[in-house]
Formats: C-alpha cells, structure tokens, sequence
C-alpha cells in the first residue's frame, strides 16, 4: 500500500505559517534535493490555502503529478488540471492507497493533515524544523487533538540554516469514544 507522506516547515514553537498565512520566514535550505524528494511521490493532496497560495506563485499544476485539491469553494472546472475533492477526504485517501504508483505527498494545510489524521490516512510526518520563533500562526496541528505517538526515524542537521529535518512514522494516535469521559475510581 502506497503511504501518506505529511511534509511542511515548522517553526520552533509549532507554526506552519504566520497569523496572516505567511510563509516567508521559511528558508529554503541549499542542501534539501528538492528533485530528488519529488521523484518519490506521483500524487500531490493539498488544501485550498496551499493552492491558491501556488496558483498565485503560478504553479498551479505539477507536472508528472496528479494533484488533488481538497476544498468546498473551488470549482472543477476553474482548474481542470487538478482534481478538486469538496467530501469525503479521507475516503478518496482511502482508494489513492489502494492504486499502484509512488508514495503520496501531503503538503500544507493543517486543517487537510488533521482530517486525514482523524481518518487514519497518514504514515509519516516529515517538517523541517526552522530556527525562528513566530509567537503566533497556523499550529502544526489545530486543536482539539489527542495524543498521537511518533517514532522517530531520520534526523538531519542543516548547517549553513541552521534548520533540522525530521522525520516519524506515526506509532498510535489514542481517540476516546465521543462523549467518553474518564471516571474517577472510588478508592476503598
């Protein structure tokens, strides 16, 4: 079964991007072979941030990638060089595993990466942890969530940035029943 691939920059104190969406504090590392990173994946999920933010940039293909665009205010026919997805998220996830190819990037987007979480449609996360403290933005995971258990399998310093690449396989993510509270036992 293909996997699911998480991938981002983070900030030191979990931020994907600044209060306003901002991402230029994201430097970009000379030592990271993006070409070669790419070569790993034939299909690309992103949010509706992430691509407005790439058509913008003019890039709103990948060319030798399918890509699928996971929002409910962008049309199909807009962008007919993407797949727009407006339900089910984690179950069109569900069938892109079960096709042969590559391993699936997913890029951008907390509120995406926690539905696919909560689906139980990602194997790995991997951030760039970038030396920069923002005090406030989009967090790494937006709240509520539970516990979710990482192993870590890969660290890389990049010294000329400073930034250090990380990467974990997702171990066990604990979701309690809904309305599931705890009760306290009576100690006899």
């Amino acid at each position: 079964m293909r996997k699911v691939r998480y991938g981002g920059a983070i900030s030191l104190d979990g931020y994907i991007a600044g209060p306003n969406g901002e991402t230029d504090w994201i430097v970009i590392d000379p030592d990271i072979d993006f070409a070669a990173m790419f070569k790993q994946y034939d299909t690309l999920l992103i949010g509706r941030r992430t691509f407005t933010g790439m058509v913008d940039a003019g890039r709103g293909s990948m060319p030798g990638m399918q890509v699928y665009v996971f929002s409910t205010t962008l049309r199909q026919e807009d962008y007919p060089d993407v797949t727009m997805v407006d339900t089910g998220a984690g179950e069109v996830v569900r069938e892109l595993r079960q096709r042969p190819g590559k391993d699936i990037a997913l890029f951008g987007g907390a509120s995406l990466f926690r539905s696919l979480l909560d689906a139980g449609q990602v194997d790995t996360v991997e951030v760039s942890l970038i030396p920069v403290l923002l005090g406030a933005g989009v967090p790494l995971m937006p709240p509520p969530y539970g516990p979710v258990a990482l192993r870590l399998v890969k660290q890389r310093l990049l010294p000329t940035t400073g930034t250090i690449s990380l990467e974990y396989t997702i171990v066990h993510r604990h979701v309690p029943p809904v309305g599931h509270r705890r009760r306290r036992q009576k100690r006899t």
